[in-house]
């Protein structure tokens, strides 16, 4: 835990929110609507015992908020998605990723969670954010250009960590703060710890820092969660003291053990079924492909499409079934994409893949773009760059993304086995560096068990704790 942080924070008196209005029946149309957008973005519903596990936390928490008193009346949803992230939309629809789950060390920091998340919509934060922009103009996609005398639409999609559309925009300060204070009094009520909510909020902070860190980003270069969720340590402070304000007396819980061993199992970063990203390079297993983003490029693993994004330009790869006639595949494209025919076809090979190149010039945002569709004849698919780049550029900022795309051996695909969330006891003498280098990376492992695990780097472990490792398999 990390409530020694939190010590020196003075009671205060905390407005609480208002009251919530009911599930109106044009809330649950709106979020049946959203709901299959949503899931698909986020890689599905993760299915077994933690799912089930989740949505009765997320549904013992979400009927506190005056929204309904039936728990039927609420959908929960463990997402299959490596980002951490949580997020609650109109029609009493609850979502938190596995990712997030994994970060969490007890079942009250689960619910303060998703405490939060309904108080965004029980406050109607999305209705205030944003009263005419519909879901459907919000997942259209990253990049609309117009070429010639017809619409490039949708031509380079949003990924899985740009795309959680309408409800999952960046909130305003005073909008966390309100369902800050919302979740808090719904947790209190469900008979949950409040200040779990602060422990979380440090949780998340120790995880921003880390994440900036791993990826070689300046610390206020915010991941998912932080991005869409401003953080500060003045938030956990805050929390600190709505959790006083409920008159509980602040205390320093035992493990709470029966949450960590639910973990145990727990998918961990990418589901090697769509797909994973290690640093600048994707490989896919299932189709036996991969590709490295240029220095600087990011990588997001949507749910059909991978999309990778820099200051030079942004490409999306998508998959369809083979053809020999590549030529005229790239034709069928920019078709669909409302474009002009474009150029010449050139064609060329890459690591042994053959494949073909026609560029086409358009305008997004009112600057003139080119807009390049590459396509790749693997053994049994045909996959495909949209390409999209400043006017006069063509492939050459992705030229280094193009020649990369190669064919995966089987034995190399066989080897992508993904990660997961172990519990393990811990024993006499064993120490944080112990399990540090258990931890499945080749780097910042001490620096990735302490987060993982809410621990001072500093604390002597105790024989008979559970902690949590990523190991492969």
């Amino acid at each position: 835990m990390l409530r020694h942080l939190l010590a020196a924070t003075a009671l205060v008196s905390v407005a609480v929110p208002a009251a919530a209005q009911s599930i109106s029946a044009s809330d649950k149309a709106q979020g049946a609507q959203a709901n299959p957008q949503l899931l698909a973005e986020f890689g599905g519903k993760y299915d077994g015992s933690q799912a089930a596990y989740v949505e009765q936390v997320g549904k013992r928490v979400a009927v506190q908020s005056g929204l309904s008193n039936a728990q039927g009346d609420f959908t929960v949803a463990l997402l299959n998605s490596p980002v951490e992230n949580a997020f609650a939309i109109p029609g009493g629809y609850i979502y938190v990723t596995r990712q997030l789950l994994a970060l969490m060390n007890s079942e009250a920091e689960l619910a303060s969670v998703m405490g939060h998340e309904v108080g965004h919509v029980a406050a109607r934060h999305s209705a205030a954010r944003n009263r005419t922009a519909s879901i459907g103009g919000v997942l259209a996609g990253i990049v609309g250009a117009v070429a010639g005398n017809g619409a490039i639409g949708q031509l380079v999609g949003a990924g899985a960590q740009q795309a959680a559309g309408l409800y999952t925009l960046k909130y305003g300060r005073d909008q966390e703060y309100a369902a800050d204070a919302l979740g808090v009094k719904y947790i209190t009520a469900a008979g949950y710890d409040p200040y779990a909510a602060a422990d979380m909020l440090a949780q998340l902070n120790a995880a921003t820092t880390l994440q900036a860190r791993a990826a070689g980003r300046d610390a206020n270069a915010l991941p998912t969660w932080a991005s869409t969720h401003p953080n500060s340590l003045e938030r956990v402070r805050r929390a600190a003291r709505l959790a006083q304000a409920t008159g509980r007396p602040e205390t320093t819980p035992p493990q709470d053990t029966a949450f960590l061993r639910r973990l145990d199992g727990l998918r961990y970063d990418d589901d090697p079924t769509e797909g994973v990203i290690e640093g600048q390079t994707f490989r896919h297993p299932g189709l036996r492909l991969r590709f490295t983003a240029p220095q600087g490029y990011s990588i997001a693993n949507g749910a059909d499409a991978v999309t990778v994004a820099g200051s030079g330009g942004q490409a999306q790869m998508k998959t369809a079934a083979a053809t020999d006639d590549l030529a005229g595949f790239i034709a069928a494209r920019f078709r669909q994409l409302g474009a002009n025919a474009g150029g010449e076809v050139t064609s060329g090979t890459a690591n042994g893949v053959r494949y073909a190149a026609s560029t086409t010039r358009g305008s997004a945002g009112g600057r003139a773009v080119d807009a390049t569709i590459v396509a790749y004849r693997f053994p049994s698919a045909t996959n495909w760059f949209t390409i999209v780049t400043p006017a006069g550029q063509g492939i050459r900022p992705l030229a280094s993304l193009v020649e990369s795309v190669a064919v995966l051996t089987p034995a190399q695909a066989n080897a992508i086995t993904g990660k997961r969330v172990r519990i393990v006891t811990v024993k006499q003498g064993d120490t944080i560096d112990t399990f540090a280098r258990q931890m499945a990376y080749p780097t910042l492992q001490r620096e990735r068990f302490v987060t993982l695990n809410g621990l001072d780097p500093d604390a002597p472990l105790r024989a008979g704790m559970l902690v949590k490792v990523v190991t492969t398999g």
